[in-house]
């Protein structure tokens, strides 16, 4: 699902897709949370720029606004975004995709040295998720 965007004074909003699963085990918040460092990973969103408001946002999910706000709270202790009253939500640096593919790496070579193949971590990967 596909964030809106909306003009203020400081422009507009990023435009992101961003989707909850309520059939996973996670929480929605950690959901909405994990999209948006995800976002942030891919470079679909970065430093600077500003999400939709929480209403959009959880509108478009379909979940209630408190679950993105505690989201989003989740996401400024560890100082991924920062939000102002009235300036929004901006986001002020997060995961970068390196850092993921550096660990999967790591996980790999863990995994290689205990004698799994690549595609046995995929198929242990896939029944986690």
């Amino acid at each position: 699902m596909c964030a809106s965007r909306r003009e203020n004074d400081d422009g507009p909003a990023a435009n992101v897709d961003f989707n909850v699963d309520r059939d996973d085990p996670m929480s929605l918040h950690d959901q909405v949370a994990g999209e948006i460092r995800r976002a942030i990973a891919e470079g679909e969103i970065g430093p600077g720029e500003r999400l939709p408001p929480a209403v959009d946002l959880a509108a478009v999910l379909g979940v209630n606004k408190n679950t993105v706000f505690r989201a989003l709270h989740l996401l400024r202790k560890e100082g991924t975004v920062d939000f102002t009253r009235g300036r929004g939500v901006r986001i002020t640096g997060g995961p970068d995709r390196s850092q993921v593919v550096e660990q999967v790496r790591d996980l790999l070579e863990f995994a290689r040295a205990r004698g799994y193949r690549g595609q046995d971590i995929v198929e242990i990967i896939q029944s986690l998720s």
